[in-house]
């Protein structure tokens, strides 16, 4: 029962027994013992016990009140209720700026085991927008860790680093590749070719897994899959030049020059400017005996080596690089190499 509530029924109580002494002028006699002796009316009697008994249970109501008031952490006959006080953040709860510094710090000293206790807290505190970028560099230190121990031979650590900077990001290409090369080191070809498969199932398969898996096809005499390799990714994206390069190469190296011959003329409407095209146009041209048509393709290639790489560029920074690779020389960011 509130207290404004109880003092209403008081005042209408009070107005009752008023009325009721009115018309009923009896009294009674009260002895409190010696000369303390006196008469009183009837009503004012059931007045005084029933207001003290009010009283008592008034006050006891308001201890109550007051006592539940304090436990809540409000004030006593406060209106409306103060909002919860925030809880304070976890005091383990990394401050984001300053471990990233220490983190890089470390990494640039490549203490890649303490930078990785680091980011793995740097990724549970990150918010949902800035997630994905803080676990490729989970990856990233994972994969550096596998590469580590593949270097001191312990290969059960570093396929478990790796697997771990796979479970990080799906899709990082650095440690699908050195974790195949761990399972083929083995003996495991059939591993490593499923880990190699798997990373090459993606929107965007890279071309080093496809060469790896390329190479496995040819080692066991299966050129059937190795130009269904390519013809699948192509399918998944047929405006990338790359995997259109890989295609007829394969064509060529299994003697389809036909083939082969159409898949580059392809190739050159859209990129004429390419050396690596005329090259393969020249050497496909000198095997059917056409030397001077070879010889102007040889002229118009820019360049020619037993070993030619495509051209890739960094997804974040932008750099140009020879060749595929793991980590951008310029910006330090891993898996951000693309054709």
């Amino acid at each position: 029962m509130s207290i404004r509530f109880g003092l209403v029924v008081g005042l209408l109580f009070a107005i009752v027994v008023t009325y009721l002494t009115s018309i009923n002028p009896s009294r009674v006699h009260v002895a409190l013992g010696g000369d303390w002796a006196f008469d009183i009316p009837l009503m004012a009697l059931i007045a005084v016990v029933f207001g003290a008994g009010a009283g008592l249970a008034l006050v006891l109501g308001i201890l109550r009140d007051v006592t539940r008031s304090y436990a809540r952490g409000t004030a006593p006959f406060e209106a409306p209720p103060r909002s919860a006080p925030a809880a304070p953040a976890a005091a383990d709860a990394p401050r984001e700026p300053a471990a990233q510094a220490g983190r890089d710090a470390l990494i640039e000293r490549r203490r890649f085991a303490e930078a990785l206790e680091i980011q793995a807290r740097v990724v549970q505190a990150a918010p949902r927008e800035e997630r994905a970028a803080e676990r490729t560099v989970l990856a990233g230190l994972h994969y550096e860790i596998g590469r580590e121990r593949i270097e001191k031979d312990d290969r059960a650590g570093a396929i478990s680093h790796l697997k771990n900077a796979l479970r990080a990001q799906p899709d990082f290409v650095p440690a699908a590749l050195l974790l195949g090369e761990a399972h083929l080191k083995a003996g495991e070809p059939r591993e490593a070719l499923r880990v190699w498969e798997r990373a090459a199932e993606g929107p965007q398969p890279a071309l080093p897994m496809l060469s790896r898996i390329e190479q496995l096809h040819r080692s066991e005499g299966r050129p059937t899959r190795m130009i269904s390799l390519y013809q699948d990714a192509l399918a998944r994206q047929p405006d990338n030049l790359a995997l259109a390069f890989g295609l007829g190469r394969v064509y060529f190296e299994l003697a389809m020059l036909d083939e082969a011959a159409e898949q580059f003329q392809k190739m050159e409407v859209r990129a004429p400017e390419l050396p690596l095209i005329h090259a393969y146009l020249g050497a496909i041209l000198e095997r059917r005996g056409e030397f001077r048509d070879a010889m102007e393709e040889y002229r118009r290639a820019l360049r020619q080596s037993d070993r030619i790489e495509w051209p890739h560029r960094c997804a974040a920074c932008g750099a140009t690089h020879s060749r595929w690779v793991d980590r951008c020389p310029a910006c330090r960011r891993w898996n951000t190499s693309r054709p």
